[in-house]
């Protein structure tokens, strides 16, 4: 680990107001030359606000910033790239048609004159990529590199700008483990070399992996710097919530019934009129959880979609409880007896402008629990919201509460617990724990076990593979669209899924005859 030296950065009792809303409260950091140095915290804790302080993106009321030892104003990210300072966000700032030299040097090109000189730039950036052993090829269209080099170019657009201080919020959000481990080699070079990187992270296995020291933010304030060296995920999981934190979720072994889930051969189309997903099937049976792995982008959200009714398939068959559905509605396959959490809590989850009660009670409102006919009765709607609101602790939150109010985190609440408080058969569930607290992701999933052993199917998408093998009974791995792996997660591991994701595939798959077996076939 790098020895702790010279303070590059030192933040001094910062505090960022917006309106009545304190999102950082006194916070103190620093960070030395040549150190990786953790960010951590719940949803809502002030990381990102206090990062976006540094790199000028907000301004703060109270507090000082200090960079190589002198006081500085930092109005815009302008000036924190002209002290050094590089951001590295978690969606990637890149032009997709250019090459990967373009989308380095634009706005920052060399030479006079307004012609780009294309050889010049791609000898520096041929360079530039060499001296930290960060190869790339400066010529080839961004858009054909997969995303872990992608990221590649964002961290030497900010070298060359002359970074010395690298701010990287959730790098690692859309990489395979293979990759992942590749930018942790690539952190601990920089830092040998004298950058000084503030790591972002929710993923505790890789602040212990990667950091040498690790500052744990709680409700807008830093609470605790630690020293990396025999610090474990529990520990830091403990300071960041107030209280012992359970990481594993405890479960017995599934027991598969029938299938409550039937997908064969199914195509569907993307936005872009492209195939995102080509000829896949496979089966979720009663009683069983199957997770969904892959590289965002590669298929999961136009399947998920197909599977509950919002995108129309052009071929195939998607089967619920027995009952073809293939172009179902949403409404249409919420009554056969499906249950979806989706990604977009925003767009597609809520309405932003209906309170609370109102939220949980879609899709519900015909519930003889909750009235009579097409009439609710308001005293059973707003004691079943409360209930909901305190087993979900959604904070901030009462039955009238504005759901445009809360935080993301609790929002992604009030999903979880309408959808989750249902009698459904099938339940899809699409990034749960994103942007929710570690205490909340207990009881969630508690609940997703809950729900396998009371006999219902549960079919769960999640860019975390932690969370997927936590979960899972069976794991699928999508690849460019297509099904690439059918794992029983007791006889696999994270290596062999972070490969599939990566495209290192088999010389053929051939789909098993009945999907659902968890065998990988191979020829």
């Amino acid at each position: 680990m790098t020895v702790v030296s010279s303070e590059v950065i030192a933040l001094r009792g910062i505090t960022k107001r917006f309106g009545s809303l304190t999102a950082v409260k006194s916070a103190s950091l620093s960070v030395a030359r040549g150190e990786v140095h953790a960010l951590v915290g719940e949803n809502g804790a002030g990381k990102s606000t206090l990062m976006n302080v540094l790199y000028g993106v907000h301004q703060p009321e109270e507090g000082v910033i200090e960079i190589n030892g002198s006081a500085q104003k930092i109005p815009n990210p302008r000036r924190a790239i002209a002290l050094g300072i590089g951001m590295v966000h978690q969606h990637f700032k890149l032009v997709p048609s250019f090459s990967v030299a373009q989308n380095i040097i634009l706005g920052a090109e060399p030479g006079p004159g307004p012609r780009l000189r294309t050889e010049e730039a791609n000898a520096q950036i041929g360079e530039l990529s060499r001296r930290f052993d960060l190869e790339l090829d400066p010529r080839v269209p961004v858009r054909d590199l997969p995303v872990g080099l992608q990221q590649r170019v964002e961290i030497l657009k900010m070298l060359y700008r002359k970074a010395a201080i690298l701010i990287l919020d959730e790098p690692t959000a859309v990489l395979t483990p293979q990759e992942t481990r590749e930018l942790f080699a690539t952190l601990r070079r920089l830092a040998s070399a004298g950058t000084s990187i503030v790591f972002i992270t929710h993923k505790l296995k890789e602040v212990i992996a990667v950091s040498d020291r690790i500052s744990v933010m709680r409700h807008g304030e830093i609470v605790r710097t630690i020293e990396n060296a025999g610090v474990s995920p529990a520990d830091i999981a403990t300071t960041m919530v107030g209280r012992s934190v359970i990481l594993q979720v405890a479960k017995q072994t599934a027991k598969p019934g029938e299938a409550v889930l039937d997908v064969r051969d199914l195509d569907v189309y993307g936005d872009r009129g492209l195939k995102s997903v080509a000829g896949v099937s496979f089966q979720v049976r009663r009683g069983e959880i199957v997770g969904i792995a892959g590289v965002q982008g590669n298929g999961q959200d136009e399947l998920v979609a197909a599977i509950v009714g919002a995108r129309r398939a052009t071929a195939g068959a998607v089967t619920i409880n027995g009952v073809k559905l293939t172009h179902a509605s949403p409404l249409e396959a919420r009554k056969a007896g499906v249950a979806h959490v989706p990604s977009d809590r925003t767009r597609v989850g809520l309405s932003q402008q209906s309170n609370v009660w109102e939220n949980l009670t879609l899709g519900r409102q015909h519930s003889p629990n909750l009235g009579s006919g097409p009439f609710l009765d308001a005293g059973k709607v707003l004691a079943r919201a409360a209930e909901l609101i305190a087993a979900f602790d959604i904070r901030g939150a009462g039955p009238a509460t504005l759901v445009s109010s809360l935080s993301g985190g609790n929002q992604q609440k009030v999903i979880l617990a309408r959808e989750l408080d249902s009698d459904a058969g099938l339940l899809v569930v699409d990034q749960p724990s994103q942007g929710v607290d570690i205490g909340a992701i207990e009881a969630i999933h508690r609940t997703i076990v809950k729900m396998r052993d009371a006999g219902r199917g549960v079919l769960l998408v999640s860019a975390d593979l932690d969370e997927i093998f936590s979960l899972s009974d069976r794991i699928l791995v999508m690849y460019r669209g297509q099904l690439v792996g059918d794992l029983q997660t007791s006889l696999t591991n994270i290596e062999e899924v972070g490969r599939l994701m990566g495209g290192v595939i088999p010389d053929a798959i051939i789909p098993p005859a009945d999907p659902g077996t968890g065998a990988l076939h191979v020829r």
